[in-house]
């Protein structure tokens, strides 16, 4: 049932718009009474009944339309993913629909961008881009108990590469707008809805998209991937819907040991493999101060607030309350330790360190002379600055052996590749002042009456670096309810999602998207 804040929302809504329909109705409602439409509250309400565009009921199922996605095999192992067919795919989707589409190709063969829009009443409205991206990271097939693009459903889960990140998302927001586009609605702006590639890596994401057809993706507000909808204890129930509104600072270091290249039968102490395995052992067990900044102690307090677990909650409180440091790191240790999602929360607190690529040796008989690790590191904006942390890793390591060293673009020093860190480290937070922001939040209570809703810090990154660099606004959303062990999942191996948590996240979308209908 709605609470009161959520009847005056749809008090609001009405009185702006004369109805306001209802997610749960959008698949079914083809049998509306002549003159009436669908409240969200299942109430009527008189209005004119508009002609409907023939869109087949599967576009209509995010389900359905998720499975056709994870059938394609947009794996990007770093130059960018064989997006083509998938964006194909899609195309005959939105021409079904009667949607404008221009499929945009990059230098790298089948590699593809897909821009759909759908035009609004009111141009002097700014529109609305809905980004996602099209490509996964590779799988590691061996290690999955189902086909990674088989689409497959057990256990009431719908499993597949990018099911989490972020196919899943792409459908629930294309079945959304497909529902009211079925419906006849319009909205008071256009929507655009971008289906990119080269996200998870390559040349040709959308900085490259955005320097070479800024004119297709103008916008007055963004909405993507990020924030999470976390469930109570029982990884089910909603607790926390979180909008995020900034990203974390993406940066990499490189460790690199030396030592004497030699024949394997006869090894010597100065082994670089050696030499570096201590350094990331060293460096491994350690924990960046705990930095907490406006976004992040809005979103821990509203943890504490959503969660029922009360000794959890003092926990959260009394992190949020410290008077010092020491204090603080304890209760942070505390928080992480009893929450049932602790690396994100984790995460959110520091600057992180993960260990992700190990280069050494080229034959099995030869000591090799050079070693090296990648980090890949995220800092908290407004809390330690990447400067500063590599300033910690070299203090650390420094009689170790090793050489560290910040990774940058090829021409590009130190110094500079700093100073750009530093810029987007002091990037402000997305307004949540917004139309959109309102809308997600106004859906959330709606959708998930029983949950907080918070604007939250993204751990890690997304593609909106060329609109913020515009100020345009931009914020994140995975519409689902997770477990940890699904969130584990993300990049990983069985990557996840619940099906009716899709469902859910979709009537979510769908609520949101009917802020902006004209009619």
């Amino acid at each position: 049932m709605p609470t009161h804040d959520d009847t005056h929302v749809l008090q609001q809504t009405v009185g702006r718009r004369g109805f306001l329909l209802g997610a749960a109705g959008a698949v079914g409602a083809t049998t509306l009474t002549l003159g009436e439409s669908a409240l969200a509250d299942g109430s009527r309400s008189i209005g004119k009944v508009v002609p409907r565009p023939s869109i087949p009921k599967k576009d209509l199922d995010s389900l359905n339309l998720l499975k056709r996605m994870l059938s394609f095999d947009t794996q990007n192992h770093g130059q960018g993913g064989t997006t083509k067919a998938h964006a194909e795919m899609l195309k005959a989707v939105w021409d079904s629909a009667g949607v404008a589409t221009e499929i945009i190709p990059t230098p790298v063969a089948d590699n593809v961008h897909l821009i759909a829009r759908i035009r609004g009443t009111n141009p002097a409205n700014k529109p609305i881009l809905i980004l996602g991206h099209s490509d996964v990271v590779p799988v590691e097939k061996e290690n999955w108990s189902v086909d990674p693009f088989g689409g497959v459903v057990k256990n009431e889960q719908i499993y597949g590469r990018g099911a989490l990140d972020m196919k899943g998302a792409n459908a629930a927001f294309i079945s959304a707008l497909l529902r009211h586009l079925a419906k006849g609605h319009t909205f008071d702006r256009d929507i655009i809805v971008l289906t990119d590639a080269d996200e998870e890596a390559g040349e040709y994401g959308s900085g490259w998209l955005a320097k070479n057809h800024w004119e297709k993706l103008d916008a007055g507000v963004v909405l993507t991937e990020g924030g999470w909808f976390l469930a109570q204890r029982d990884q089910r129930t909603p607790m926390l819907i979180s909008v995020t509104r900034q990203d974390k600072v993406y940066f990499n270091i490189d460790l690199t040991a030396t030592g004497t290249a030699t024949h394997s039968s006869k090894p010597m102490p100065d082994s670089a493999i050696v030499t570096l395995s201590r350094a990331v052992a060293e460096l491994g067990d350690y924990l960046a101060p705990v930095h907490l900044t406006p976004v992040t102690r809005r979103y821990f307090a509203a943890l504490a607030d959503a969660t029922e677990d009360r000794h959890w909650a003092r926990a959260i409180n009394m992190m949020l309350k410290a008077k010092d440091q020491r204090t603080r790191e304890r209760a942070a240790r505390l928080v992480a330790s009893r929450s049932s999602y602790p690396y994100l929360h984790s995460a959110l607190l520091r600057t992180t360190a993960a260990y992700v690529i190990e280069e050494a040796g080229y034959k099995e008989n030869v000591v090799p002379s050079q070693a090296t690790c990648r980090v890949n590191c995220r800092a908290v904006p407004g809390g330690q600055k990447p400067r500063d942390f590599l300033a910690t890793v070299r203090a650390i390591l420094r009689d170790k052996g090793v050489e560290v060293s910040l990774a940058a673009p090829p021409g590009v020093s130190e110094a500079e590749q700093l100073a750009a860190l530093d810029a987007t480290w002091a990037t402000p937070p997305a307004d949540v002042e917004t139309p959109l922001y309102e809308a997600l939040h106004a859906a959330a209570h709606l959708t998930y009456p029983d949950a907080q809703f918070t604007p939250a810090l993204f751990e890690a990154g997304t593609s909106l670096k060329p609109w913020r660099a515009k100020g345009i606004p931009g914020y994140g959303v995975y519409p689902y309810v997770i477990s940890n062990d699904q969130l584990i999942g993300m990049h990983g191996n069985d990557e996840r999602i619940w099906v009716d948590a899709l469902a859910t996240g979709t009537d979510f979308m769908y609520r949101t998207f009917d802020r902006f209908r004209s009619r």
